[in-house]
């Protein structure tokens, strides 16, 4: 959830604070995650379609099934320490990485009616720049904007993709280390396009 600058200031204090709270690092990155994957997303919602009720069925099996009988294999003390530091460290890497991809300092968000698909696959979401050892062990995921541009495109086709279609070289990448910036920013200002963190939004609110 990211909401515009008017979003927010339309909310009462004590929502300001759960939403402060909710984008802060910490959650965001060191508790979500691993709430989310290994207790949201093992329950059902009600919009979701037979199919998918059935996939997450079989997913829950397929995880119980392999977790009990690991247990018993090794005990359940040596499943949970070797289980609980790979949970937290993919989880949480998984929700950076989708994080950083929708979310950094030169990203375009626009509404429905100035919606562009191919401006907003190449500038909506991020070409992250990875170290080529990250690069392997993600799939290529840091092309993001071409699989937004075309999802059919298999992930160890992305890169020579990248190289040989000039259309893609004059994306901005964003750098390993400045993506750990992107962490700061919580609010999207319309009027000036772009997102900001609280501190800047408490600036323009003194200045102005």
């Amino acid at each position: 959830m990211t909401l515009t600058v008017a979003e927010y200031e339309k909310l009462s204090k004590g929502k300001k604070f759960y939403y402060r709270l909710y984008r802060n690092p910490v959650i965001l990155f060191g508790i979500a995650p691993v709430i989310l994957f290994v207790v949201w997303f093992r329950f059902i919602p009600k919009r979701m379609k037979k199919q998918e009720r059935k996939s997450v069925h079989i997913a829950n099996l397929y995880i119980l099934i392999t977790a009990v009988g690991l247990i018993l294999l090794m005990g359940w003390k040596a499943f949970l320490m070797i289980q609980l530091p790979v949970i937290y460290f993919a989880t949480s890497a998984g929700v950076w990485l989708f994080y950083v991809q929708h979310q950094f300092e030169d990203v375009i968000w626009t509404r429905s009616d100035d919606w562009n698909y191919q401006r907003m696959a190449l500038e909506g979401s991020s070409y992250l720049k990875l170290p080529k050892v990250l690069q392997w062990f993600s799939g290529n995921i840091g092309f993001h904007h071409i699989h937004h541009l075309s999802p059919k495109i298999p992930n160890y086709n992305l890169e020579k993709c990248h190289k040989e279609n000039p259309l893609f070289q004059s994306i901005k990448p964003v750098k390993f280390l400045a993506s750990l910036r992107t962490m700061n920013l919580k609010l999207w200002d319309e009027k000036m396009e772009k997102l900001i963190s609280i501190r800047q939004y408490r600036r323009m609110v003194h200045a102005g």
